[in-house]
């Protein structure tokens, strides 16, 4: 039989949700009215084959936004806190987001935890949804009572990973749309431009300069050969994409991050604000240190701080702290880290200075992804000048040895 997923409401105004297996729509409505339920939406699930290819590929674009995961936090931790029961309130936000993926996943929470699961275990189930971190500072919050306060700090803390990321992305997006544009451009006037110039070339029997030969036969491989060279360009794409999801893959990627001049300030300065708030966050919903270093050592994506982190549990066990452990990597935890940690170890209040300092960071973070702003657009004024100025010299060195020869 088909599956719906429907809301209804009550003649007491109460709302449910959820999905069901019918015969169809009007069978539905029934049941729900012999409940006390009156439908107010309903939509038929369409059944997917999980083993297809195609059906794999494009789960790969249904994802669910950091910042639709940020809203569900802040609303569930306010709920939980008004006094409502987690299923409800996971029930109701269910109901209002949007987002399909989302919806679907929220729906199967709620029906785990009124089968009486618990929050976290249900949200485990979605690794690629609610990461290791959501999860664990949940079940913290759920063994500890105080579930409404571990979900506001979780709030805050997808709050600022949003606003990191989207701050990085903002500095990014204009040079790529300028790219974008010289690349599209260079294409029009190779494949459709020059050969007409080409041909009045020919006609004249103008001996070409290397400059215009260079620029002659980039023309004639994409006009020749534009579906081949077109079929290896996207071999090469998702060549790179099988790559960088490789453990060498990643760990050339963060290699090369930490260490090209130009990204690499802004990358160890996103890790320590990230290490700083997850850890702080971490403690403050009461995991171990420990245990917060081995999570942190999965969150955080670049393969160096993630082995520093993983390594230093073992060191952190027999007794060593963590402020000398960050010290003998001052490659990538500058000075100020393992001095700020330092202080938190002696006074007792290291997720307090560890937030200050993720603040810190974040400031530095945001003026840095500025000022690459600021850099990056005069560096693409004088590339976009050279490539215009060695078209214009090519092109016009011919027409200055016809005319030589005319006279």
């Amino acid at each position: 039989m088909p599956k719906y997923i429907y809301t209804a409401k009550s003649y007491d105004g109460q709302t449910k949700g959820g999905e069901a297996v019918a015969q169809d729509e009007k069978n539905l409505a029934q049941q729900l009215r012999s409940e006390g339920f009156l439908v107010t939406s309903i939509s038929l699930v369409k059944e997917e084959d999980t083993n297809s290819v195609s059906v794999k590929f494009m789960d790969r674009f249904n994802t669910v936004p950091l910042k639709e995961k940020m809203v569900f936090a802040r609303n569930l931790s306010v709920m939980v806190a008004s006094g409502l029961t987690v299923s409800r309130a996971i029930n109701n936000l269910a109901l209002q987001t949007e987002n399909k993926v989302f919806k679907k996943v929220l729906l199967d929470i709620f029906e785990e935890v009124q089968g009486g699961k618990s929050l976290s275990d249900s949200m485990a189930k979605y690794p690629n949804v609610f990461g290791e971190l959501f999860v664990n500072m949940v079940r913290v919050g759920e063994t500890a009572g105080n579930l409404d306060e571990v979900l506001k700090i979780v709030a805050v803390q997808l709050e600022k990973e949003h606003d990191l990321k989207s701050k990085v992305k903002g500095a990014m997006i204009y040079p790529g749309v300028i790219l974008t544009v010289m690349i599209v451009i260079g294409y029009i006037m190779l494949t459709f431009v020059l050969p007409k110039l080409m041909g009045v070339f020919k006609d004249m029997n103008a001996e070409l300069p290397v400059m215009t030969r260079m620029i002659v036969n980039l023309s004639d491989m994409l006009r020749n050969n534009g579906l081949l060279t077109g079929i290896l360009f996207v071999i090469f794409v998702l060549f790179m994409q099988w790559f960088l999801r490789q453990p060498s893959g990643k760990k050339v990627l963060s290699w090369v991050s930490i260490k090209f001049p130009i990204f690499s300030p802004l990358v160890k300065q996103m890790n320590c604000a990230r290490f700083a708030r997850i850890y702080s966050s971490l403690l403050k919903s009461g995991v171990g240190s420990v245990e917060s270093l081995k999570i942190i050592s999965r969150t955080l994506t670049n393969y160096y701080y993630q082995k520093v982190l993983l390594d230093s549990v073992d060191d952190i066990q027999k007794g060593v702290s963590l402020s000398k452990i960050l010290s003998e990597h001052s490659d990538i935890f500058p000075v100020l880290v393992s001095q700020i940690v330092q202080v938190g170890e002696e006074t007792g209040k290291t997720e307090t200075v560890l937030l200050q300092l993720a603040e810190f960071y974040e400031d530095e973070v945001d003026q840095i992804t500025k000022n690459m702003s600021a850099i990056i657009e005069p560096l693409l004024m004088v590339v976009i000048g050279a490539a215009v100025g060695f078209f214009a010299i090519a092109m016009l060195q011919p027409m200055y040895s016809m005319m030589d020869t005319i006279k």
